[in-house]
């Protein structure tokens, strides 16, 4: 028989045993809960990425989607978030929203969107506007194969790689239509531990059939989901009007985007935040899409400014339907052969080129000018235009007591203004009419004798008139009007 002091200490263990079995049974049904309720709750690791030109509306969508009113721009890589409510679980979270730049010289900013750690929980977003519907297909495919280059630079494992590009497959394969009587606010059939962008390989339903893919259908799976957005759907209106477009022009433009969306194994959603359109379709699809939100809405193509194509619904003879309109062109036609851009009807201001005129007739056109203008008072005649006929001045008379007689032409001319001038005395026009003849027998030495005769004679007659006048002058003033005043 056992000591009773050793049988006190072995009770003893056995007690501290069992309380430490119970605290450990304790603790880990406290961590199965704690992991249970995160497994539940909304993840915050997903973001979106949205890429698309200038101007075709991305500030304006995701102000739209996050409620706001007035959109902030910026430049570069910019970073907003919006805000995501499970009501069921009363749970939220915020989705992360990266807006690149329309300048492609921003594309090297991808490498802070897209990385290796977030790959599997990035959605993105391709916009065009339909306000410029002929850059619809130029931009998609732009701004595509910038997301490819990216995608290829990153250092991600082969099999990864794969691993993502074959979830994409098995999304499409794998898609249902949704019931249209169903609640939105159902509970989701699957855990919130299994990514909705990336979905794994269905372990319970192995003996279902999963039908192969067109052969146009994900050519160009670049492992991440994508959805085209066409926004300003409202301008289809404007359009119509001022383009004239038809309603072929909007189905061969549709069936281009379809394409570019199987190829890439995308959705494609027309918008107008302008007109509130499919703007909540837009948001309940992409809380689907990336926390497995239940959706009801399915595919809807019939009004052309309101398209909703979710990913896995379409396929090369659903947009076959869509030829059936066209019959002013072709389905394989080029896109940009058939939607061109419109003459603008406004002049586009350029910089006239400037020709130098020449120089002769620019001097000639002033000349002209300078004629037609009166001249100004104060104009001195050293400062007349080039070309334009001298002015002539009249000579400017001297107050004094001589007058000069201008030189006239001929002696005999110049007898007569001897005449008319101011009186002088006898002398005075010996002396002129004796240099007369000295001067003109100067210039002419072969004169003969009988000239200068005819010449003497003249001057002697033209003096002894002159003299005869002044004497009938002389005679004539005392019976003027101061002697009959007298």
């Amino acid at each position: 028989m056992a000591p009773i002091g050793e049988k006190d200490e072995r009770m003893g263990s056995t007690l501290a045993d069992d309380d430490e079995n119970e605290s450990q049974t304790l603790w880990a049904t406290i961590l199965g809960e704690v992991q249970s309720s995160s497994a539940t709750n909304l993840p915050s690791t997903k973001s979106v990425l949205v890429l698309g030109d200038n101007e075709s509306g991305k500030t304006t969508l995701v102000a739209r989607l996050q409620g706001v009113e007035e959109p902030r721009k910026g430049s570069g890589l910019e970073y907003y978030y919006i805000d995501v409510k499970d009501d069921y679980r009363d749970d939220q979270t915020h989705a992360g929203v990266w807006v690149l730049d329309g300048d492609p010289s921003h594309t090297g900013l991808l490498k802070f969107a897209i990385t290796e750690e977030n790959f599997e929980n990035i959605l993105v977003l391709l916009v065009a506007s339909m306000a410029n519907p002929w850059s619809i297909m130029e931009s998609l495919n732009k701004w595509a194969s910038y997301l490819r280059e990216h995608i290829d630079r990153l250092k991600l494992k082969p099999e990864e790689r794969r691993e993502y590009e074959d979830s994409l497959v098995r999304f499409f394969q794998e898609y249902t239509e949704p019931d249209e009587n169903s609640s939105g606010s159902q509970v989701p059939s699957h855990r919130r531990d299994v990514n909705p962008l990336h979905p794994t390989a269905s372990t319970t339903e192995e003996d279902k059939v999963l039908l192969p893919l067109g052969e146009d259908t994900l050519s160009q799976n670049l492992g991440i989901p994508i959805v085209v957005v066409i926004t300003k759907s409202d301008a289809i209106s404007t359009l119509e009007k001022q383009h004239d477009f038809k309603e072929e022009h909007f189905d061969f433009i549709q069936q281009h985007i379809r394409k570019f969306c199987l190829h890439f194994g995308a959705s494609l959603v027309y918008t107008s935040v302008k007109e509130e359109k499919n703007c909540d379709l837009l948001y309940k699809y992409l809380v689907h899409r990336i926390y497995g939100f239940p959706f009801s809405s399915p595919a809807y193509v019939v009004e052309k400014d309101c398209v909703f194509v979710p990913a896995g619904w379409d396929n090369d003879k659903k947009i076959s339907i869509l030829y059936e309109n066209l019959n002013t062109m072709k389905a394989d036609d080029c896109y940009e052969d058939v939607i061109t851009k419109p003459i603008t009807r406004k002049p586009v201001q350029r910089d006239a080129e400037v020709v130098a005129e020449d120089e002769q007739v620019f001097l000639m056109k002033q000349q002209s000018i300078l004629n037609k203008q009166p001249a100004p008072a104060g104009d001195s005649p050293a400062r007349q235009p080039a070309g334009a006929p001298p002015r002539t001045t009249p000579p400017r008379t001297q107050a004094t007591t001589n007058t000069v007689t201008p030189v006239s032409s001929s002696p005999k001319k110049r007898l007569m203004e001897a005449g008319k001038g101011t009186p002088t005395s006898e002398g005075m026009l010996a002396n002129f009419f004796n240099s007369l003849l000295n001067k003109s027998t100067a210039k002419t030495p072969g004169a003969t004798k009988a000239d200068k005769a005819a010449v003497s004679r003249e001057a002697a007659a033209e003096l002894e008139r002159l003299q005869k006048s002044k004497k009938l002058t002389s005679e004539a003033k005392p019976n003027g009007p101061d002697s009959a005043a007298s």
